[in-house]
């Protein structure tokens, strides 16, 4: 018997009373350990409160990025969620994510970081990931399909993290192309994916989803050069979010994403995707890895969510690659 089974006791109960007697005969502990485990839990930053002839009741819990209380509010995890790695501390979630599954991790593991000391986003961009503000999460997939199936999952990833905000807080962010999440014109958050394929069959080794999200954030938790085109969900609404409770909001709808591209059930996503995309209908400006720029107006969304442009020639072309600039609409991009 564990800390966490007494725990579970309590959260089952959340705000009535359990008599010591109950506690007992249910979990089959003496009354000095189920003492010895309130205290430990109120070393963790649980409220519990102890009170003679009533017994045990929880009244608060901490929000911690722990196993323990993302499995709280994910009672009945899918394939996705089904082992978890939480961490207080991480270089990346992502390179923890392609350690472990080299190392036969299974598929849907879960890797969870209440800070990343070397988090970074798309070309090797950092990513900053201060202790106790966001979420810092990359989910392990090895799905038995080709790896051209799995362009899209960068951009069906960002409808996925937008349902699970939506759920948690009330609002939507929308979604800058390909990437990045962002509200009121100031990023919220960026995914990452990265796979490996075996060298001589270019079958699916791994892939890995990596979702960073600013949560708790005030204007000075982020570096100078970030508090003018970065925000958090508690700036927008103005109160505090549930980190663990955001957190399996986010496993649960990548546990629905990695059935729907199974099944190739993707067109939710698609008409999600051209709803959020506040790319479109915008000049943008390409930018090419050689550091060449072209200006172009940003027209769709295609079917492996390429984006369709017009050029300044009035020819149509579709963007798979390289960065996309959106001008005039936060302050990060020109």
């Amino acid at each position: 018997m564990s800390k966490e089974t007494f725990l579970s006791l309590l959260r089952q109960h959340t705000g009535e009373y359990l008599s010591g007697e109950s506690v007992s005969e249910t979990l089959g502990l003496s009354r000095a350990a189920i003492w010895k485990y309130v205290e430990a839990l109120r070393g963790e930053g649980y409220e519990i409160e102890a009170r003679r002839g009533l017994g045990y009741r929880l009244l608060g819990t901490p929000d911690a990025l722990t196993e323990a209380e993302i499995r709280g509010f994910l009672p009945r995890p899918g394939r996705v969620g089904q082992a978890l790695h939480c961490f207080s501390q991480v270089n990346s979630t992502n390179t923890y994510a392609k350690k472990i599954a080299l190392e036969g991790a299974v598929d849907g593991s879960v890797v969870i970081a209440d800070e990343q000391t070397a988090g970074c986003g798309r070309m090797e961009r950092p990513f900053h990931s201060p202790a106790g503000k966001g979420i810092y999460l990359s989910a392990l997939l090895r799905p038995q399909l080709p790896p051209i199936e799995l362009l899209p999952v960068t951009a069906l990833s960002a409808v996925a993290v937008c349902n699970a905000v939506e759920q948690v807080c009330g609002l939507r962010p929308q979604i800058k192309w390909t990437n990045d999440l962002i509200l009121g014109k100031r990023k919220l958050g960026g995914i990452l994916t990265e796979m490996a394929l075996e060298g001589e069959s270019a079958r699916l080794q791994y892939l890995v989803i990596g979702i960073g999200l600013n949560v708790l954030e005030q204007p000075e938790d982020f570096p100078p050069d970030l508090r003018e085109v970065a925000t958090s969900l508690s700036q927008a609404l103005g109160r505090a979010v549930s980190r663990p409770k955001l957190a399996a909001a986010e496993i649960r709808e990548l546990d629905r994403l990695y059935t729907a591209l199974e099944n190739g059930e993707l067109e939710p996503y698609r008409q999600a995707y051209r709803r959020d995309c506040v790319t479109l209908g915008k000049e943008v400006q390409i930018l090419r890895r050689d550091g060449s720029r072209e200006q172009v107006t940003a027209l769709d969304i295609d079917e492996q969510f390429g984006l369709v442009v017009r050029t300044a020639a009035g020819q149509l072309d579709t963007i798979r690659s390289g960065e996309v600039s959106v001008r005039g609409m936060y302050g990060y991009i020109e």
